[in-house]
């Protein structure tokens, strides 16, 4: 590569470090993407790998397939564990060093128990990776086929329960997906069981779901996870997660009820990635209370203009008081911002401080069921789910996984078919014995 020219380094290949080295194409530097995955993931549509409705490779890219028209950006797989300000380089897990003229960290964030991940986190999955859907999808799958063999009716119920953690619009797409999946996809698959009498159970702390959405919004949201027969429950925590159920609380009144269930999911919150420790401990920046990194107006570290951190590892509150959501619109705007600003430095131009432009939110509920909250409009039914389906289609990485999302989301459609619902891995411990003994729980949490 030409020496001359300045050598930025992204860790991260999300949304945000993605859209910050394509934007850098025609830019006067070398750009290096690392990452400890070979691809691309497209998070929005996890959900659907979770439930069935696609495939893994339906929503992933091929990073390397990505860039291979960008000759100033080079792909490497690696995962980085250290950075060194002083000597501005990057350090491997195999010990490996890459150094850099600017550095932008965009490794986004993994779940959060809320300090209970060593207990939670094997028995209520989260929806971060594609080992996660592809477990979720398992975990789902089977607990049919258990209650399809099963005679005694109280495992039965139990088999056929399953609990969503989190009100948002990762509980509540995940929900949704798995209402149609139990009222329509599998019913009459089996002889012995009916789908259709899955109690799918959505946990909410607050006063309602999508509570970043307008309360119309929400409500609409609400009717239709209903009538796909979801049980949604508000102003309820969680309190313990066995193997076989959940112990909730209401939040007004204190008093505790037991779930049976051997299926819970989890989308209730969030942790940045651990480099964010490792940038703390580095360059002494401040994390928020889920480590996320504490930005500058224009996404740089204080006192390290030369590294940015940028999508859902940055707290980025300079604009409205509050931090950004999570979501991918606010790491790809992050992505071309960053790129800009680089642009800009190197010809000594003004840099303006970050701003997101809001253009809306999206959550689909089901066939022909989403919200949109687009600036002053607000939509629900219909016409949210069809932008819903033309926006996700568009911010597909590659031709070819659009036209295989659209092909399969027509096909769905018209047959309410779902047929990527394969259970790979090995089948879960949890499907043995039934602890009898729900009531002493309860006792023993009241206590």
């Amino acid at each position: 590569m030409d020496k001359r020219k300045e050598h930025i380094v992204i860790v991260g290949g999300g949304f945000g470090g993605l859209y910050a080295t394509k934007a850098m194409k025609n830019a006067p530097v070398n750009v290096t993407l690392i990452d400890r995955r070979n691809f691309h993931l497209f998070q929005p549509l996890l959900y659907q790998v979770a439930t069935g409705g696609l495939s893994p490779e339906d929503i992933a890219s091929p990073l390397r397939a990505a860039l291979k028209d960008q000759k100033n950006a080079q792909f490497l797989t690696g995962q980085v564990i250290d950075i060194d300000p002083e000597r501005k380089v990057v350090i491997l897990e195999d010990g490996d060093e890459i150094a850099y003229d600017a550095l932008v960290i965009a490794t986004g964030a993994s779940h959060h128990y809320f300090g209970r991940d060593d207990e939670w986190e094997p028995r209520a999955p989260g929806l971060k990776t594609v080992e996660d859907a592809v477990r979720i999808r398992r975990r789902i799958l089977l607990a049919f086929e258990a209650a399809e063999r099963e005679t005694d009716p109280e495992r039965r119920r139990a088999l056929m329960t399953f609990v969503i953690v989190g009100g948002g619009p990762t509980g509540v797409e995940l929900a949704g997906a798995l209402g149609e999946l139990a009222k329509h996809t599998m019913r009459e698959e089996f002889r012995a069981i009916d789908t259709a009498d899955a109690q799918i159970n959505l946990i909410e702390g607050l006063d309602r779901i999508l509570s970043a959405y307008p309360e119309d919004l929400s409500a609409s949201a609400e009717a239709s996870l209903r009538e796909l027969g979801v049980t949604v429950q508000t102003n309820k925590l969680v309190t313990e997660i066995a193997d076989d159920y959940v112990l909730v609380k209401d939040a007004q009144t204190g008093e505790q009820t037991l779930i049976p269930t051997f299926t819970v999911l989890w989308g209730a919150g969030v942790k940045a990635s651990p480099l964010s420790e490792v940038l703390a401990r580095r360059t002494g920046v401040e994390l928020d209370r889920v480590d996320r990194v504490m930005v500058q107006p224009d996404l740089a570290l204080p006192n390290h203009p030369d590294i940015f951190v940028i999508g859902d590892l940055a707290h980025f509150a300079h604009q409205t008081g509050e931090p950004l959501p999570g979501v991918a619109q606010v790491a790809m705007q992050m992505g071309n911002y960053v790129a800009d600003a680089l642009r800009r430095r190197r010809f000594g131009k003004e840099i303006r401080p970050f701003e997101y432009k809001d253009k809306g939110m999206l959550a689909v509920i089901g066939r022909n069921k989403a919200v949109a909250d687009i600036g002053n409009l607000h939509f629900a039914g219909l016409p949210a789910w069809l932008i819903w389906v033309f926006v996700h289609i568009n911010f597909l990485i590659e031709f070819d996984n659009k036209l295989k999302v659209m092909t399969q989301w027509g096909w769905n459609y018209f047959t309410r078919r779902q047929g990527a619902r394969l259970i790979t891995g090995e089948a879960s411990p949890v499907w043995m014995q039934l602890p009898i003994e729900h009531e002493k729980a309860v006792e023993k949490a009241d206590r």
